[in-house]
């Protein structure tokens, strides 16, 4: 059975707390393991979440400040460590290549990772799998930064009744979704016939930026999606000077955009009611809301 959760590490932003760590986010889908903007402590966190190193199949930064950087060195360390051999990709906004090279040789270790960097220079396709497909786009932020969005192909749902009045059975229903018709006692059977579009799933990073159109569209129509709320609208002033959100223009975009699932996170350290985040998104979305907390694990919301 595919495994698809947000698997929270760290959820402060500048400066952590006594309950919140540095950024920090795996994402499991399937055979994938995604980290993003991993922060300082995000490899004890690792341990905390019962997370093993080898489940990181790629590192996806937005931008580099410290918040959502510094634990780069350590989770490359801890890859080397536990002498994972499978290929590690990492990607990251090109204009921060130089950071990420005194990031990955913080400190002298034996490095046996293959480690593939992947550099973002514009907007679009940065990577593909099977069925599915990772995208960036541009935010608008203080450094340079991008957002992520990962796209599963529409597919087919099998109808075992329409299969079974079409005596489809066993290997020839695999044969059918490969070959789109079969002939089955003389007569051709299609595809469209025993099954229904099966809409992919998709899911969104979305970390510190202004509201813009690459958060739109980075959200639309995502089942989950994981964004910045640094703020709450009373300091709506300071998130527009800061470059950042508030929980109500992230709730906002997440009713626009048809989210399923809104998941808040990046949390200012001026604020120690978590339920005033809550609060504030349910007046402009009626959907699912999580106030991530740390180690959390969230599942992604089940096929539409």
């Amino acid at each position: 059975m595919s495994q698809r959760e947000l698997v929270v590490l760290g959820t402060a932003s500048q400066a952590p707390t006594r309950t919140r760590n540095h950024n920090g986010y795996l994402l499991r889908w399937d055979g994938e393991g995604i980290l993003f903007d991993p922060g300082e402590g995000t490899q004890r966190q690792l341990t905390h979440a019962d997370v093993a190193a080898s489940a990181i199949t790629r590192i996806c930064l937005t931008h580099f400040h410290g918040d959502h950087c510094l634990g780069v060195p350590g989770v490359l360390q801890r890859l080397a460590k536990d002498k994972i051999t499978h290929p590690v990709y990492a990607h990251y906004p090109a204009s921060g290549a130089e950071y990420f090279e005194r990031l990955r040789h913080a400190a002298p270790f034996h490095d046996t990772n293959d480690l593939r960097e992947v550099p973002v220079t514009g907007d679009g396709q940065i990577a593909k799998g099977a069925d599915w497909t990772l995208s960036v786009r541009h935010l608008d932020h203080r450094v340079d930064a991008v957002g992520y969005r990962l796209v599963e192909a529409d597919g087919r749902r099998m109808l075992p009744d329409r299969l079974a009045a079409a005596g489809v059975t066993g290997p020839a229903i695999g044969a059918l979704q490969r070959a789109g018709s079969l002939t089955i006692d003389g007569r051709t059977v299609t595809l469209d016939e025993v099954s229904e579009p099966r809409p992919g799933q998709r899911f969104a990073f979305v970390m510190d930026t202004r509201l813009c159109d690459a958060v739109y569209d980075l959200a639309e129509g995502v089942d989950l999606l994981v964004i910045e709320s640094t703020y709450l609208d009373e300091d709506a002033e300071l998130a527009q000077t800061y470059a950042h959100l508030t929980a109500a223009q992230a709730a906002r975009v997440a009713a626009k955009c048809g989210v399923r699932r809104l998941v808040l996170t990046h949390f200012s350290a001026r604020y120690t009611d978590p339920a005033a985040f809550h609060a504030e998104a349910a007046r402009h979305f009626d959907g699912d809301i999580v106030v991530a907390d740390d180690l959390a694990r969230v599942p992604v919301p089940s096929r539409r």
